[in-house]
């Protein structure tokens, strides 16, 4: 079940419009395929009232209203009311799982607090809407009030409730722990269906959702990219990769559809993913110790069962001061070119003196050094800038002229724009109009300088490109990061040129 948004929406700083929620809403049940979906807290706005009714109206049109899932709360008959007018058919009614939760925030005894849920169930039946539990603080109550535990359980195993959902609400479990509740559970109400819903306080989610399958617990609460309150809950890609491949379990979820709807969470949730996250950040298929990229080509002895194709990915072999022969070796084959041995020493050579020097050296430049090394013309220069002139002024617009050459022919343009980039790439824009060319689609643009770094540090403009569904990157190295941009914008138009 995931709840990225409902859970994952408490994420600091996220709030999804209505028309995100739809739209992740169908990437998360159409496209991924997950089994079920926590859309919203009841009560919570008008605006939230205005996205569940949308994502329920459309999921009752594919006949998957009873995936759609609401929070609801012990407040007579308020939350269901509002539930059943959104138009779902599911409430998660949230208890309370510890004796200190009842006693202390709700001011009640476990008697009273019974009483209270077994009327809104009632309820809820009589509106035809489907009842699970959660049991808020349940791994605190487990610690220490587990016969508070045992006693709301032994009063509702009878109930109509589908699912009993045990969250580490404060994520303070250990593996050990997880494994040793989930199995009295398990072993006192062997007919009862649990949940687990785990938090990463400790940075132990995975490991506890782990130890809950172990234990026998069927089904487990991600989601996307491990978005959530504090440290986030478990990521549906870890889950994933546990149940897959430690336990051989068969999963609805489309593996080939996680990268692709993590990227899109990340955009819309504004929170980067980080590029060593297991399975979907942007470092884990690359390879950069060159001994790990001679061992995959003596039979693939460095890969596991991850494999980057299994999520719609590819392996990367990095390039930098750990490379060796058979890292460049990979990347050239990936390009289709070929070097004799001594040539392939000269390159080997420039690109660990390029990463002593921190700079980053990618698949894309590896042309440019060879031609550097080696003196080749395989690569040819055929577009150049032969000058160019930036200009601002306060209360004015940025000003950009431009001369370059494309193939032994001169073209000038100026333009203006909202910065010293974009009005130089207005102007270019200008000229490839002129000449029907195609200029592929900016999709990403970050600065950088070296860590430590002051005011006169080299500045890298990395550019991410799209064209024709072929996704690149460019870098460019400059004390001044507008000059950056434009190397890497140059080194654009010539991959494309020769290419």
């Amino acid at each position: 079940m995931d709840t990225t948004l409902r859970d994952g929406e408490q994420t600091s700083g996220v709030s999804f419009t209505f028309d995100e929620k739809l739209s992740m809403a169908k990437l998360l049940l159409d496209d991924l395929k997950v089994d079920r979906l926590e859309i919203a807290s009841a009560r919570v706005s008008e605006g939230e009232l205005e996205a569940v009714k949308k994502i329920a109206a459309w999921a009752a049109k594919q006949n998957d209203i009873h995936k759609i899932e609401v929070l609801g709360f012990i407040d007579g008959n308020t939350s269901i009311d509002w539930i059943k007018g959104a138009g779902c058919k599911v409430v998660n009614l949230l208890t309370k799982g510890s004796l200190k939760h009842v006693s202390e925030q709700l001011r009640k005894s476990p008697e009273e607090h019974i009483a209270d849920i077994k009327s809104v169930i009632e309820y809820a039946k009589q509106q035809g809407i489907s009842v699970n539990i959660y049991l808020e603080d349940w791994s605190n109550g487990m610690r220490n009030s587990p016969e508070y535990v045992f006693q709301i359980l032994d009063s509702l195993k009878d109930q109509p409730i589908d699912h009993y959902m045990l969250p580490d609400t404060l994520g303070i479990l250990n593996p050990d722990d997880t494994f040793r509740f989930c199995s009295m559970m398990k072993e006192r109400y062997p007919n009862l269906t649990f949940d687990f819903h785990a938090h990463n306080d400790y940075d132990l989610a995975s490991a506890n959702v782990y130890s809950a399958i172990k234990a026998g617990i069927s089904c487990i609460h991600t989601t996307v990219n491990g978005l959530g309150e504090r440290a986030g809950n478990v990521p549906v890609s870890s889950v994933i990769g546990i149940v897959k491949d430690h336990f051989n379990y068969t999963m609805s979820v489309d593996e080939k559809k996680l990268n692709m709807v993590s990227k899109m969470i990340e955009t819309y949730s504004g929170i980067r993913i980080p590029p060593n996250k297991p399975l979907i950040g942007d470092n884990v298929f690359t390879q950069t110790s060159g001994v790990h990229a001679d061992g995959d080509k003596k039979n693939n002895l460095y890969f596991n069962d991850l494999l980057p194709e299994r999520f719609g990915r590819k392996r990367v072999y990095a390039l930098g001061k750990t490379s060796g022969k058979a890292n460049i070796a990979k990347n050239l084959e990936a390009l289709g070119i070929e070097l004799d041995s001594e040539s392939m020493k000269k390159v080997t050579k420039k690109i660990i003196d390029l990463g002593d020097k921190k700079e980053t050296v990618t698949q894309e430049d590896l042309p440019y050094i060879i031609s550097d090394v080696l003196r080749s013309k395989s690569i040819e220069e055929k577009i150049k800038i032969l000058n160019f002139s930036l200009s601002t002024a306060a209360g004015l617009r940025p000003i950009a002229s431009l001369k370059i050459k494309i193939n032994g022919k001169s073209y000038e343009e100026n333009s203006v724009g909202d910065g010293q980039y974009d009005a130089f790439m207005k102007a270019l824009k200008k000229i490839y109009a002129s000449l029907n060319k195609t200029m592929p689609k900016l999709v990403d643009y970050v600065v950088s300088i070296p860590p430590g770094g002051k005011t006169d540090a080299l500045v890298q403009a990395v550019i991410s490109w799209k064209l024709k569904n072929k996704d690149f990157r460019t870098r460019g190295l400059d004390p001044d990061q507008t000059v950056a941009a434009i190397i890497a914008t140059m080194k654009m138009l010539n991959i494309i040129e020769n290419k």
